[in-house]
């Protein structure tokens, strides 16, 4: 076999060893080897020895029942390297996008340390010459912000219960929930819809649409926010929706983030 014969031969089972362990990425429950060889279009005896090496070397386990499936090794590399993510560097080209899509201002929200607060963290501008005042490095109150809700009701039950008791609901128009019992009521919506829309809650004539970004370990640890003057998109509010969800989604399956259904 010439040189070239050999790193083409090595190539093939490179490709194919990733291949096996991104079709087992995608299979909550595992894969038999019959559903492997006819996804990779390669036959058993090929695809054998090199399941039986990724076993051994605990990339992937092999079940009684005969399903394979990622083992401990491959999930600490991955969750090694997704814990360094910075989800400002991870989001900033897809928060450009939004903003490039909508004309609209475009920001990442996360929460603040003292958990009482929403803070934002990056900012793309609207093209528009009337829009949405927020800034990088800016608090805002948690019940009266979209992102501030969507972080609130994407949290653990117990720990979203101590932060609604901790915070004060002050009334900045007439739309702000300005109850506890009513705040728990529209994040429990949230939750439901994956999306809030803020119209007047904050400041009056602002809109304000959230979703939110989750990273591998399924946490909620920001908000993707498109702002705009309500006049303005008003008429637009399903398709900004459904844009705004789309952004977030993409973020989150960069930062490792899979949605197995629960």
């Amino acid at each position: 076999m010439s040189r070239n014969d050999q790193l083409d031969a090595g190539h093939r089972t490179a490709n194919r060893v990733l291949d096996i362990l991104e079709h087992l990425a995608d299979a909550a429950h595992g894969r038999a080897l019959r559903d492997l060889s006819a996804k990779l279009h390669a036959p058993k005896s090929s695809l054998l020895p090199l399941l039986r090496t990724l076993v051994a070397r605990g990339y992937i386990t092999h079940g009684e029942a005969g399903m394979y499936r990622l083992g401990a090794k491959v999930l600490e590399l991955g969750v090694g390297s997704l814990a360094e993510l910075d989800v400002r560097d991870v989001a900033r080209p897809a928060l450009v996008e939004l903003s490039a899509r909508t004309g609209e201002a475009v920001l990442l929200a996360t929460m603040a340390s003292d958990n009482l607060a929403v803070m934002y963290i990056d900012k793309v501008e609207s093209i528009h010459r009337i829009r949405y005042a927020a800034g990088v490095g800016e608090r805002r109150p948690l019940h009266s912000t979209s992102s501030g809700k969507v972080l609130l009701a994407f949290m653990p039950p117990d720990r979203q219960e101590t932060i609604i008791r901790a915070i004060k609901l002050v009334r900045f128009t007439d739309e702000t929930v300005a109850t506890k019992t009513g705040l728990r009521r529209e994040l429990a919506r949230i939750r439901a819809e994956g999306i809030c829309i803020n119209i007047d809650q904050a400041v009056v004539g602002r809109c304000a649409i959230a979703a939110p970004m989750f990273d591998h370990r399924g946490d909620a640890v920001a908000a993707c926010v498109l702002g705009a003057p309500k006049e303005r998109v008003k008429d637009l509010l399903p398709q900004l929706v459904r844009e705004v969800k789309a952004t977030a989604d993409t973020v989150s399956k960069l930062m490792g983030y899979r949605d197995r259904g629960g």
